[in-house]
């Protein structure tokens, strides 16, 4: 089970998004375990990559949406 900082990390990527470089021993553990790899200077997510930040995504907005919810109350 990824946690919130990898999937924050692998959205980051997925959207070329440059990071601080005390990320990259945490990109590491994600190279590791088949999410990411590294092309040249770039990262770049593995269909298994793709596939847990697009799992994630509706978990993500469903969160958003009950918490917007609660504060409208």
């Amino acid at each position: 089970m990824l946690r919130n900082e990898q999937l924050s990390i692998l959205r980051e990527i997925s959207q070329s998004v440059a990071f601080a470089d005390d990320r990259h021993g945490k990109i590491g553990e994600l190279i590791a375990d088949g999410y990411v790899m590294k092309d040249g200077d770039l990262f770049e997510l593995t269909a298994k990559g793709v596939t847990a930040v697009e799992e994630h995504a509706g978990a993500s907005d469903a969160e958003e949406a009950s918490a917007s919810s609660d504060r409208l109350i």
